[in-house]
Order: C-alpha cells, then structure tokens, then sequence
C-alpha cells in the first residue's frame, strides 16, 4: 500500500465539481526515465491515493460482478507500445450531516482541515447548517493522446482547452522517448446514502465469500474432530491403565511391575533433565511472550480496536504487546529453568538475559539484512537509521528490562515439585524401529491443517496488498491451533514413553513447532505460482527473509503450546502412579 505518504498534486474542493483540469506536463522523457517507466509498467505497479483516509478504489466488471481494486496501474503494454494512463476521473461520495459539528467531530483531521463545508454553487461558507462527509473515493483511470503544445500558457489546475472524454476501455497515450506526458483529471461529487461507520464496507467486501467461510468452517470442524477423538482415546488408554494398576493389592503391584512395559518402565528417568536445558527454557519464554502478543492483538483487532480504517494500528498495538509481554516471557524462562534444577534458582538472571535478547536478536539479524539489501535498491521500504535507532532503544529500555523483572518473580515462585525420583545412572533406551524425529516432524501436517485455508488469505494481504478484515474467524482458528498443538504434543511424547524413549522434553517441543517447517514450505510454493510477478532476485530474498522471520516467530509460540502441554500431562500421569 506504500510505506511513505507524501501529499500529491490533485486538488479538491468539497462538494465542487471541476472537470478537464491540468495538472501539469512532465518534461521530455530521457532514455533512462523511458525506460524506468517502461519497466515499471511491465513490472505492474500500482498508484495508491488516499482521499481523507480512504483508499482510492477502482471497480472492474467481470462476467455478471464486481471485482474491487485499490489504485490503478501505472500503465498498460499493447504488444510492443507502452501507455500511460494519464487522465484520472475521481468520484467522491459525500453523505450530508444537518449538523455541521458531526463533521468535524467524527472526521479524522484530514477531513476538516481540507474540505470546508460549502454551497452547491462551490462558495465557501457552510450551507445552511450542515456538513459533508467524505464516504467513498473512486478512480476510473484513462489513457489519452493530449497534444504538450495546447498547454505550454497553462497554468496547475488550469482548463484545458477542449473537452475530454474518458474512456477506460481503450488507450491512446503511448509513451515514447524525448516526448513529454501531459496530465489532467476531473473531479465529480456524488451525494450518497452511505453513513460515516459504514464507509469502508466497500473495501472489506469479498466475492465468493460463501466459499471462504464454508471452507474455514469445513477445515475446523474435521480437524477439531480427529482431534477430539485422538485425545478421547489416549484418555480411556491411560486412565484404563491407571484404574487397574490402582485396583491390585501391594504383591499383586510388585508382580506386575516385573512384567510392566511402556511407559511405568521410565518412571524414574522421565523428570530427567533435557539436554541444552537453558535454550529448552529461553525458547519457551519467547514462545509464551509470542503467543500472548498474538492472542491478545487478534482478540483486540476482532472486537474493532484496529479496524483498517486505522492505518499502523495494527504493527503498532503488537509492538506495545510485544514489549509489555516481557515481564512474561522472564517470568516463564526462569520458572521452567527452576523446576528443570529443582528449586535451584541461580543463573536465572543469565535466562531472563538469554530469553531478552534470543528472538529480538535473530528478528534483528534478519531485518538489518534486508534494511541492506533495500538501501542497495534504493528503496522507500527501507527502515530509516532514525526509526532503528527507536527500535533498539524500546528493545533495551523497555523489552529488557521487564523481561529482567518477570525473571525475578520466576526465581522468587515456588518450582513445580516431580511426583517421582530420579535415578542417578540414566535407563538405556531400546532401540526403535523408525527415528523417533521422523514422527516429530510429520506431526506438524496436523496443526498445519488447521490453518492453511486462513494462510493464504493472510498472505494475500501481505503481499497483494489486500485488506485483510476477518480476524474474527483469524482469532478462532488461532484458538483452534493452540488446542490441536497441544494435543498432538501430548499424544507423541505419549507414544515416545510407550516406546520406552525418556527424552520427550524436545520432541514434545518440536512435535508441535514442526508446524512452521510446513508454513515456510507453502511460503515457497507461494512465492513460485502466486507472486510470479515478483522482480528479480532481490525481491525473492526480502520474500524469503520475512516468510523465515514469521516461521521462527510461529514455531516458538507452536512449540512452547506443545512443550506445556506435554509437561503438565506426564506430571498428572506420574503423580498418580504408586512407585517406589
């Protein structure tokens, strides 16, 4: 949609309609800006205007419906010729207040500074006691032969000498080298019955949206099941198991213990600590302060507090969750560190460190990176040196120390005691018939389900500059993943302590974190037949680069939901066995 706004020549004036306006006439094309804007046309970009917060929007009619667009294209190529569209014709929808206070109260700053109430006959001065709202902004983009001598006396916003009619269905202003562009356009007010709240409904409409909500539905409900019923099962399996172990007399235990397998032959190696155990707890910390800031920014942008209409509200709002969720992140690093030394808090200030700067610092490493290869292309979507510098300083002064502070109460909580004792001489894991990690990673097609519908919608918007809206149906489907996350955990470090195999601390982890490999996977594949008109290799690698960012970011908050939930059911199921 444009990363800078910068305000453009085109001048309007509330409720007066103008029409063959000149804007101005460009100089004679150079060999290099004749080729620039050729490749730029070839390349499809966009013109995104902005009229009192509202995009510009453009309808193209196709077969028995509407298709919407934001802005228009630069240009079009006819076989070998090139054409610019370089006559726009703007309608504006205005709804008329009786007050002429609503106006001003309701209108976003922009509105109010630069269109004054006036008459119909374009005076100024309010008419009578009202006020005009600004509810829709159209653009209807054309390409026409305008001769640069008819305008050499004119002046900006100037008319010009004949009558120009737009046609959007051919084009006649082809571009060529050493010849000049004239622009114009024409501006027409439309009364309309659209009220203020109700304005951007044309921009969050979809067609075909009967399909998009079937399928969600669809994926949900299927996924939910199976779910469901693998959860069930492991359920009665264990409770059966524990019932009939409970129901035998002391010899009769001590009998079947000499015949046990599974999972009661680790009872004294499953508490065991994890290798790497402080990454184990710094990956955690970034999971739960990740998963927190998106729970929290989807349930605020579904309930309307970062509507669209809001530009940066959305960045903004997780940012500030993101910095605040600190003091969680800290608190739950130290506090699964504690349990994992048995109540021996020291080093925890080295965790509340590791977990401050582990995820920041590859979110760093990758976005310096790409801010490089961009300041390379000279390009506008560069991070500017000042707002970097912001950055690291909410990162240092705010993210760090909280975090720090969340460390403290971790290490002054009580650790979580292990039902059973561990034994000093670690028991021998048999051998298995297939690796345990090719279960890890298949597990994650089963998270992935949930959400691959909702992921493409989401990388539309990203990426083809749509306006996503349904974070109502976003926020369902993120609730959906935790549960189906901790499920599929819980049912492999099951299956792991079956097969006799104690060290499910980062395979109960991964088995949901797999999860990512599979986003990063349909990243790739819609990169290669979704954004063909991607641009040479500079592109493709600030695709690739963000996609990663996103996919470390979902395979610690996918695997911290795991890693929980596994922990918190082998404790429930330990605690209940009666083991010497």
């Amino acid at each position: 949609m444009g990363d800078r706004i910068e305000n453009s020549p085109y001048r309007f004036r509330m409720h007066a309609n103008d029409s063959d306006l000149f804007l101005c006439r460009s100089p004679p094309l150079a060999a290099d800006a004749f080729n620039l804007l050729k490749k730029r046309i070839d390349e499809m970009y966009q013109v995104n205007l902005i009229l009192d917060n509202l995009p510009a929007i453009r309808y193209t009619k196709k077969d028995d419906y509407f298709l919407r667009w934001t802005g228009y294209p630069v240009g079009i190529r006819v076989g070998v010729d090139y054409y610019v569209f370089n006559h726009l014709q703007f309608t504006v929808l205005v709804h008329k207040y009786e007050e002429a206070n609503v106006a001003r109260v309701m209108g976003t700053g922009d509105a109010t500074d630069g269109f004054p109430s006036t008459g119909k006959d374009g005076s100024g001065g309010a008419a009578g006691s009202s006020g005009w709202m600004v509810v829709g902004f159209e653009v209807v983009p054309c390409s026409i032969k305008h001769n640069p001598d008819d305008v050499k006396s004119l002046k900006m916003y100037g008319k010009y000498p004949r009558s120009i009619k737009c046609d959007p269905t051919t084009v006649s202003m082809s571009i060529k080298e050493n010849e000049p562009i004239v622009y114009t356009y024409e501006v027409s007010f439309v009364e309309s019955d659209i009220k203020w709240p109700s304005r951007w409904d044309a921009y969050l409409k979809m067609e075909g949206a009967k399909v998009h909500w079937f399928s969600i539905l669809n994926s949900l409900m299927v996924i939910a099941f199976l779910a469901g019923i693998v959860f069930v099962i492991l359920l009665r399996t264990v409770r059966r198991d524990l019932t009939r172990y409970e129901e035998l007399d002391s010899e009769a235990q001590a009998q079947m213990n000499e015949e046990l397998s599974g999972w009661k032959l680790v009872v004294s190696d499953v508490f065991r600590a994890p290798s790497n155990p402080m990454l184990l707890c710094v990956m955690v910390g970034d999971g739960v302060q990740i998963l927190g800031m998106a729970v929290v920014t989807i349930l605020f942008a579904a309930l309307g507090f970062m509507s669209p209409a809001s530009r940066g509200t959305l960045i903004t709002g997780m940012l500030f969750f993101y910095l605040v969720l600190g003091i969680l992140a800290g608190y739950a690093g130290v506090r699964v560190w504690k349990t994992i030394k048995c109540g021996d808090h020291t080093g925890w200030m080295a965790v509340s460190w590791r977990v401050a700067c582990f995820f920041p610092g590859i979110a760093f490493l990758i976005l310096t990176t790409l801010n490089f290869l961009l300041w390379g292309s000279q390009s506008t979507g560069a991070i500017p040196f000042s707002l970097f510098v912001i950055l690291i300083l909410l990162w240092f002064c705010i993210s760090v120390p909280l975090t720090l502070v969340g460390g403290l109460l971790g290490a002054k909580a009580p650790h979580i005691e292990y039902p059973v004792r561990t034994n000093q001489i670690p028991r021998e894991i048999p051998p298995q018939k297939y690796p345990s990690w090719l279960l890890v990673l298949g597990a994650g097609t089963l998270p992935f389900g949930t959400l691959f519908i909702e992921l493409f919608f989401i990388m539309s918007s990203l990426w083809m500059g749509r306006v996503y809206y349904v974070f109502g149906f976003l926020f369902i489907v993120l609730l959906l993943l935790v549960i189906v996350c901790a499920e599929v955990s819980l049912v492999l470090t099951y299956m792991h302590l079956c097969v006799e195999d104690w060290k499910w601390w980062w395979k109960s982890f991964f088995s949901s974190g797999s999860v990512a490999i599979y986003i990063f996977l349909y990243s790739i594949n819609y990169l290669v037949f979704d954004l063909k008109s991607l641009s040479g290799p500079v592109s493709a690698t600030l695709y690739l680069g963000y996609s990663l960012f996103m996919v470390i970011a979902i395979m610690l908050a996918t695997g911290t939901v795991g890693f929980i939930s596994s922990f918190c059911f082998v404790h429930y199921l330990f605690s209940s066995v009666k083991a010497d």
